[in-house]
């Protein structure tokens, strides 16, 4: 049985004795501002390569848009459409990365069926067959495996009814069936980048909210207890995708919002792959059903533009859920209404602003590009990109730290480092441990296992129909860095995405932060 190694526990101890070492002056080679995937990526490049490094969030590990993605590791199919070739093979490049070497646990192959309805066009359908190949020359090109990927394929309108029972009978084609990337869980890959970092020797801390930025370090306020002080660093790295421009000037964005529906796996009965289904009226555009293995299943995702000022949480207008309805009704056979949602949530995607002025325009048509700013103290700030390519913003926006600071620095290693719990697939099959945690937890599953196996309470549902125990929340507590009930249940379990769930949840969260012995 794998047990956690000291150096990649986060808990309320270590925290406070990191921060305390960087209240008496210590000073570091890295401070890292924003610990979503990017930041967390930066903090765990930096340390491999020698450096000391700080790392800092306002709030929690994942707290914002990084928890509010569709799980998805994409190939890079989406910019091929739009002659974005370096972007598409970027993507392509990264998603082989983490289903291959860095997370095989967190990283697994999806099917998807895009149903060809009477709302199909035979060009149209033609057209996305011939991108769905050329998706697949994108994973030859990135040397994906075949073993990793499957090949595309036709499907008859049996197969596709088959894979998904839901989809109306009347008209159908067929299907075209593909394969991408999908995340377990998009904070749980945050999470282990951050323990990853913190094994490195990373300072991973939570709860400490950035004041002002320089060249120099940045003043910061401990959101725990109010206490304001200075970390000092050789070089800071602004990494708060949607709030960048707040903390460091001329820096424009334009965010987009991606609303997301949640509805019990019931109501579309059983899907074996999830679904690609057309937006009528548009060539290139789709709403994703993506079944999660844990009585859920998410529908998304809208892209609209948002004015004014960034949310910590965004809220999800009615309209994109009555668009997000629509769009499933011209496709099933089954009615899904509004009391079938029994959740939703919106991220904000950091698109930066090329226009000049921040003009009009659909945020859909803005690049995915990431970019890596200089500001004239020497502030380093990485914006745009998605969540496939966190690694390789991660990667650049180092590159220029140490390029600016002339930091003793070695070359970048994490498109070969496994995160924590990552293993080889065959190493992954032999733990003894149920497959959901294995999925979940990959090396560390049987710790994890062994927790409920020692108390019975603890290998109960914390909430009926859904899968996450008690020792999950344990877990967490004590290696994982959750300090309150919300980081338990919003963001290193996924029980907040339904209301419901989470008020039954609440009792067995704070029963697991509270003071036991180890």
């Amino acid at each position: 049985m794998s047990t956690p190694s000291p150096a990649s526990s986060l808990n309320a101890a270590r925290r406070a004795r990191e921060l305390a070492a960087l209240a008496d002056g210590a000073e570091v080679d890295v401070l890292v501002v924003g610990l979503g995937a990017t930041g967390a990526g930066a903090a765990l490049d930096a340390a491999a390569r020698g450096l000391s490094v700080a790392a800092i969030d306002a709030h929690d590990l994942a707290f914002g848009t990084s928890r509010w993605s569709s799980k998805l590791i994409h190939g890079g199919l989406r910019y091929l459409a739009s002659a974005q070739l370096d972007v598409a093979h970027e993507s392509a490049v990264e998603r082989g990365i983490l289903m291959e070497r860095t997370a095989p646990h967190l990283v697994h192959a999806q099917p998807f069926v895009l149903p060809l309805t009477p709302l199909v066009p035979r060009a149209q359908a033609a057209l996305a067959r011939a991108g769905f190949l050329a998706g697949d020359l994108l994973r030859v090109s990135a040397r994906t495996s075949r073993t990793t990927l499957p090949a595309p394929r036709t499907l008859s309108a049996v197969e596709t009814r088959h894979m998904a029972p839901a989809l109306r009978p009347t008209g159908l084609r067929g299907g075209l069936l593909s394969w991408d990337g999908r995340l377990t869980d998009d904070a749980r890959l945050v999470t282990a980048v951050a323990r990853t970092a913190a094994a490195h020797g990373a300072r991973i801390l939570t709860r400490v909210r950035a004041l002002s930025l320089g060249g120099w370090g940045a003043a910061v306020r401990d959101e725990l207890t109010g206490e304001e002080l200075q970390i000092r660093a050789r070089t800071v790295i602004n990494a708060t995708g949607v709030w960048a421009g707040g903390l460091v000037d001329d820096v424009r964005l334009r965010p987009s919002r991606g609303t997301h529906l949640v509805l019990r796996s019931e109501v579309l009965g059983g899907l074996s792959a999830g679904l690609h289904i057309p937006v009528p009226g548009e060539t290139n555009r789709f709403v994703l059903v993506l079944p999660q293995g844990d009585g859920r299943v998410y529908v998304g995702l809208t892209d609209e533009p948002v004015d004014g000022d960034v949310p910590d949480v965004p809220e999800v207008p009615e309209t994109d859920v009555g668009f997000l309805l629509d769009v499933l009704g011209s496709a099933l056979d089954v009615a899904v209404d509004r009391a079938d949602v029994v959740g939703a949530f919106a991220g904000l995607r950091p698109l930066l602003d090329t226009s000049g002025a921040g003009g009009p325009g659909r945020t859909a048509d803005i690049s995915r590009r990431h970019a890596v700013l200089t500001s004239g103290d020497g502030v380093i700030t990485v914006v745009g990109g998605k969540l496939t390519t966190y690694r390789r913003m991660a990667e650049d926006a180092v590159d220029a730290a140490v390029t600016a600071r002339a930091l003793p620095a070695g070359g970048c290693r994490t498109a070969s480092l496994p995160l924590v719990g990552a293993a080889r697939p065959d190493a992954l099959a032999a733990l003894e441990a149920p497959r959901r945690l294995v999925r979940r937890y990959g090396t560390e599953a049987p710790a994890v296992h062994a927790l409920g196996l020692a108390d019975p309470e603890l290998a109960r549902p914390v909430v009926p129909g859904h899968p996450v125990t008690g020792a999950e929340l344990l877990w967490a507590v004590r290696h994982e860095g959750a300090l309150d009930e919300s980081d338990l249940l919003d963001r290193r379990t996924r029980i907040g995405l339904v209301p419901h769930d989470r008020e039954t949840a609440l009792e067995a969260a704070r029963a697991a932060l509270t003071p036991r012995v180890c």
